[in-house]
C-alpha cells in the first residue's frame, strides 16, 4: 500500500506561506458545549473554545486543559521574516495530520479531517472550532516513523449532509460515514458511529485481493459518491455507490485508474467545471520525483483526458474562481519542491505554476468568497515556536498539524 504521511515544523510551514503567524484556534482544547439557540449570542461575547484531541489509550491520558483560551499572538522575534508571494494566516493549530477540508457553501462553515476526528470551523473574529465527529480508530501508517491516521476525507453532500472518508483502520475493514448535518454548530460532539449512511467496507475479493483503504478523497457527481482509494496497488481504484431515492447504495470498485493511466495511487478528486467530468490525481510513486498526473473521466469512468504535470505527489484539487484548477503537492521526495499550483490545460499540456511553497500540504477548498483553506502536516517533535507552545515537564508535544488561510485576491 501507499503511504503519504510525514511531518514537518509549524514554524517551516508559516514561513513557507508567508504567514503573520496568527493562531486563531487551538485543536487541542476542549470544545464549549452550548445549545444552538444560545450559539449566536456567545459567539458575539466570548473568545474562541477549543476542541479537544481524539482520546488515547488510557495510560496515555492526560490532564483536561482549560476549556476556554484567548486567540494569540506570536511574539515578535519568533515571527518568520516576511517574502514576496501571497500571505496567509494560520486558522487552526494543534491538529495532528489534518489531510482533508470543505466548506459548507450557505454557512461558510469549514469542516476539516484529522486523525483526533473531524472539526467544524466557524469563521469569525475570532473563529471558533468545535469537534463534530469523534472517536475514530486510528491505524498507523509507515515504517520507522510511524504515523497515526484517521478519517482522511471530507466533503458535503448538497447542504445538510457531510461525507467522511476514512483510513482508521485495516484494508478491507474500512469504511466511509455520511453524517446529517445542521447549520448550527451542535451541542456535543457526535460519535464516529452515529451516522445516517455507513458505505463499505470493500472487503478481500475477485476485485480487490486485499481489500481496499486508505480512503482519501471524496466527491459528489452525477447522483453517486465516489471516493479514492490506495489498497489494490495493481487496480488504484475509485470506488463509487449510486445514490437513489437519497440513499446511497452499495460501495463497489468503478474505475481502475492504474490499469487507465500505468501510474500509481488516484488520491485528489473533484468535479469538472462543466459537470460533466471526474478530475483525478494520480500521485505517482513517492520516490519518484515528477510522476504525478492529471487525469479526466466521462460520465461512464472512461478516461478522456491525461497530463503530465511535473508535480511530484498530488493530494488536493479544487476549482477556484473564474474556474482556474488548484493543486496542492505534497512532494514527498523532495519537501523543499512543495507547495500550491495553479493548473492550466492547453490542448494536450498542463502547466503547473508555483503559487507558494507549502511544505507538505494535504487538501485544499474555496469559500464562497474565494478565500483558500489548505491543510498542512506538521513534525510532533520540532521544538515549540513560542514559549506559550511548549509543553509542561512530563507532557507530550502537542499535534502541530495546522489550517492555513489565504484571503480572496491573495493571488
Amino acid at each position: 500500500m501507499r503511504k503519504l504521511w510525514s511531518h514537518w515544523s509549524l514554524a517551516a510551514i508559516l514561513l513557507a506561506a508567508n504567514s503573520p503567524a496568527l493562531i486563531a484556534q487551538d485543536a487541542d482544547k476542549p470544545a464549549e458545549e452550548k445549545p444552538a439557540a444560545e450559539e449566536k449570542k456567545a459567539e458575539d461575547a466570548k473568545p474562541a473554545a477549543e476542541a479537544p484531541a481524539a482520546e488515547k489509550p488510557a495510560e496515555e491520558k492526560k490532564e483536561a486543559a482549560p476549556a476556554e483560551k484567548p486567540a494569540e499572538k506570536l511574539a515578535d522575534d519568533a515571527k518568520p521574516a516576511e517574502a514576496a508571494g501571497p500571505k496567509a494566516k494560520t486558522s487552526v493549530v494543534h491538529l495532528n495530520n489534518p489531510s482533508g477540508v470543505t466548506v459548507h457553501p450557505g454557512t461558510g462553515h469549514v469542516f476539516v479531517a484529522s486523525q483526533q476526528g473531524v472539526f467544524r470551523l466557524v469563521p469569525g473574529k475570532p473563529g471558533k472550532i468545535y469537534l463534530e465527529v469523534e472517536e475514530f480508530p486510528t491505524d498507523q501508517y509507515g515504517k520507522g516513523p510511524v504515523y497515526d491516521i484517521g478519517p482522511l476525507g471530507v466533503a458535503l453532500w448538497g447542504t445538510d449532509r457531510l461525507i467522511v472518508a476514512d483510513g482508521s483502520r485495516k484494508d478491507g475493514e474500512e469504511l466511509v460515514r455520511v453524517y446529517k448535518i445542521e447549520d448550527a454548530v451542535p451541542g456535543k460532539p457526535r460519535k464516529e458511529g452515529d451516522a445516517e449512511f455507513t458505505l463499505g467496507p470493500i472487503a478481500p475479493g475477485d476485485a480487490s485481493p486485499k481489500g481496499e483503504g486508505n480512503f482519501y478523497g471524496v466527491t459528489v457527481f452525477k447522483d453517486a459518491i465516489y471516493v479514492t482509494s490506495n489498497g489494490d496497488d495493481t487496480k488504484g481504484w475509485v470506488a463509487k455507490a449510486a445514490i437513489a431515492d437519497g440513499k446511497p447504495g452499495e460501495l463497489t470498485p468503478t474505475i481502475a485508474t492504474k490499469e487507465a493511466t500505468e501510474v500509481d495511487a488516484p488520491i485528489a478528486i473533484t468535479v469538472g467545471t462543466d459537470g460533466e467530468s471526474l478530475v483525478i490525481s494520480q500521485g505517482g510513486e513517492v520516490n519518484v520525483p515528477g510522476d504525478s498526473l492529471l487525469t479526466m473521466y466521462d460520465a461512464e469512468g472512461k478516461l478522456t483526458k491525461k497530463f503530465t504535470t511535473g508535480l511530484h505527489d498530488i493530494t488536493g484539487l479544487a476549482y477556484g474562481p473564474g474556474g482556474k484548477l488548484y493543486a496542492v503537492d505534497f512532494a514527498w521526495a523532495d519537501t523543499t519542491q512543495g507547495g500550491l499550483f495553479e493548473l492550466t490545460v492547453e490542448g494536450d499540456t498542463c502547466t503547473a505554476k508555483k503559487i507558494v511553497g507549502l511544505d507538505r500540504p494535504t487538501a485544499l477548498a474555496f469559500d464562497k468568497d474565494g478565500g483558500l483553506y489548505v491543510t498542512v502536516f506538521a513534525d510532533p517533535n520540532a521544538k515549540p515556536t513560542t514559549e506559550q507552545e511548549a509543553p509542561k515537564e512530563g507532557e507530550k508535544p502537542k499535534p502541530t498539524g495546522a489550517l492555513v488561510y489565504f484571503a480572496p485576491g491573495s493571488f
